[in-house]
């Protein structure tokens, strides 16, 4: 694979960035060549989404691991091709049966759709030494990336490992109504990452001071704004807020899908950016939790509710908050993540696409860059009540540090084949 040509913003990021992707589409949708080659990607791609919406796991980071190792495993499989025989073919059975060992493997439950899935992308190959190769190397590398990442603790029973609740005291973290519920996710700190040194690599600077005039702000702005029954919020920000309400993973399958589809280059060059973008936002997700439980900073509701300023006992947030510290907002470092990744392998900007949001039914909007989606969560956390400013926007650096740490070290994934 041939390194790309000279965009400034990617020889920063070294040669790992430099080996993903070829040229990009930025400013017009796809051409009929550039799908017809993206073909078995894409195919794998949704295959891969409808696994993890249907039968995936409770805990969003176990869902990205599903992707990060399905993916990581075609990339590797599509590497190289043997001499002396079809190059597409061969890619396009090695993607395939890498992603499907995979899966099969992560998320048995689904294994006779993903079979059947097989057997169409294997049914559109020609018979011959490029597919009976390509299915192999696939396997192959499926079960060697499984058995590299055995006992991450990425499973959920890790990643919720039990969190011992400080003593309430101003600006510590305490159960948050209305459920109470224990802390999540605390386990994500204890992980394996895929390429930081540590969990705690890039681990954030402390919050604002509780007296300081940033966190005052702060908290008048979501006091203000993210009441249940505010008086200053737009309506287009309460939709805002509900339009960014769910799943991370489940809000970005579609603008990583459009960077997929719409980049010029391999089979390979697609699995790698898949591979790359989840590996990313694995990692960030540990560092998120690192940072969060270093600092165990309260939530809004409880400052207000419980806090030395301007308390008060009934404010209630627009949407339920989620059961585990404020500072950083794990949104805003999944989308910094992500941009991160997306800016640098797919261009800052895009033809214009649409987004839908389960958590916002009949909402379509429109983006043509990455950066925008980033803005919007950051707005949309303080919009719900459930994050402060500060959280959010230390959450974007926190996000785009793990990615741009990813994209320098990336080729360490790929090792030897």
């Amino acid at each position: 694979m041939n390194p790309i040509g000279s965009r400034p913003a990617l020889v920063a990021l070294g040669s790992a960035a430099l080996m993903v992707l070829s040229t990009v589409v930025p400013s017009a949708a796809a051409t009929p060549a550039a799908r017809s080659r993206a073909s078995a990607a894409l195919d794998w791609y949704d295959t891969t989404a409808q696994t993890v919406a249907a039968a995936g796991s409770a805990t969003q980071v176990t869902n990205s691991r599903t992707w990060a190792l399905s993916w990581l495993a075609a990339a590797r499989a599509t590497r190289q091709v043997p001499a002396g025989i079809d190059r597409v073919a061969y890619q396009d059975a090695a993607l395939a049966s890498a992603v499907h060992d995979a899966l099969v493997a992560l998320v048995p439950a689904r294994t006779e759709q993903l079979d059947a899935a097989l057997r169409t992308s294997l049914g559109r190959i020609p018979d011959g030494p490029a597919e009976e190769r390509g299915v192999a190397t696939g396997a192959r590398q499926a079960r060697l990336v499984l058995r590299s990442r055995e006992g991450d603790r990425l499973d959920p029973a890790s990643v919720n490992a039990p969190f011992t609740v400080p003593a309430a005291a101003p600006g510590v973290w305490q159960p948050t109504p209305p459920a109470y519920a224990p802390a999540a996710q605390y386990g994500n700190r204890l992980a394996e990452p895929f390429l930081l040194k540590s969990p705690a690599q890039f681990r954030l600077g402390p919050p604002p001071g509780l007296n300081s005039r940033r966190y005052l702000d702060d908290l008048a702005e979501v006091r203000a704004s993210g009441a249940a029954n505010s008086t200053t919020r737009t309506a287009e920000q309460t939709e805002t807020a509900g339009f960014w309400l769910g799943s991370s993973l489940t809000l970005y399958t579609t603008p990583l899908r459009v960077a997929v589809e719409r980049a010029a280059g391999s089979a390979a060059e697609r699995a790698r950016l898949v591979a790359l973008f989840h590996v990313a936002l694995v990692d960030t997700q540990v560092a998120t939790s690192d940072s969060k439980y270093a600092y165990e900073r309260w939530r809004p509701v409880t400052a207000i509710r419980t806090g030395a300023v301007d308390r008060d006992p009934a404010w209630t947030p627009l949407h339920s908050t989620p059961a585990h510290p404020d500072y950083p907002s794990g949104h805003a470092t999944y989308s910094g993540a992500a941009e991160g990744v997306l800016e640098a392998l797919a261009g800052a900007r895009t033809a214009p696409f649409e987004l839908t949001s389960p958590t916002a039914p009949g909402v379509t909007r429109t983006y043509t860059s990455w950066q925008r989606l980033t803005e919007e969560n950051v707005e949309a956390r303080i919009f719900s009540g459930i994050h402060t400013r500060s959280a959010d926007e230390a959450g974007v650096t926190l996000g785009k540090n793990v990615a741009r740490h990813v994209l320098r070290h990336g080729d360490r994934l790929f090792g030897r084949l």
